[in-house]
């Protein structure tokens, strides 16, 4: 999907999130704490698109911090203009990609990976949030235990998730027509929405991190 470019944004998303949006994250990397100003764990959202799901969630727990990352602006910015009062919540305006140099190891509790571009094609699969590069980033700043939770309506996307995280994580609570349930922290995004209304089914999975040696 093509975003159109707005002139100026960047310093629009500024006004909106003042110091909840962090612009040199890699400054802080090990010291996510601090920025917070407390120990409570550590979730990021990697493409947290209009922000319903981030922004619902910092609010339905107020003991957890959460990080959500956006790499377009035009999209970061829908996500500053949901927030309110959300002391537990920082945007990162920059890519994926660049986890390891913004988290040290053993940093983030969870990561939520929601509806991400699927990169249907073979020649494009580096380019999923589950290929091999992105799950090695994931076991490093990820602590011993810590989740990786994904949702999506792409079944090809599934799949090829399903068959990566099984060479080295935990597979738990797989779901090839996934329905909100109370025992688990989770909220619909604008995308789940949409396509459940299309009546699509939801794919989900939870991958826990095996750390070797311990």
């Amino acid at each position: 999907m093509r975003v159109r470019k707005i002139r100026g944004i960047e310093e629009e998303i500024e006004k909106i999130a003042g110091d909840k949006l962090i612009l040199k994250p890699e400054d802080y990397r090990g010291k996510w704490h601090k920025i917070f100003g407390n120990n409570n764990p550590i979730f990021i959202e990697i493409g947290c698109g209009k922000g319903q799901f981030i922004t619902g969630l910092s609010r339905m727990n107020k003991d957890i911090n959460y990080v959500a990352i956006e790499k377009v602006e035009e999209i970061l910015y829908k996500t500053a203009l949901k927030l309110d009062n959300d002391h537990n919540l920082r945007l990162l305006l920059t890519d994926g990609r660049l986890l390891t140099e913004i988290f040290d190891d053993n940093e983030i509790d969870g990561i939520y990976l929601n509806f991400s571009d699927p990169w249907p094609k073979n020649r494009h699969h580096k380019r999923r949030l589950t290929s091999m590069d992105f799950l090695n980033q994931y076991k490093r700043v990820l602590k011993k235990d810590g989740r990786v939770n994904l949702k999506t309506d792409n079944s090809i996307l599934f799949e090829y998730s399903l068959n990566t995280f099984a060479k080295s994580w935990r597979l738990e609570n797989i779901s090839l027509n996934y329905i909100h349930s109370s025992q688990i922290i989770d909220v619909e995004t604008e995308y789940e929405n949409k396509f459940r209304k299309k009546g699509n089914s939801i794919y989900r999975l939870e991958a826990i991190n095996i750390k070797e040696g311990e």
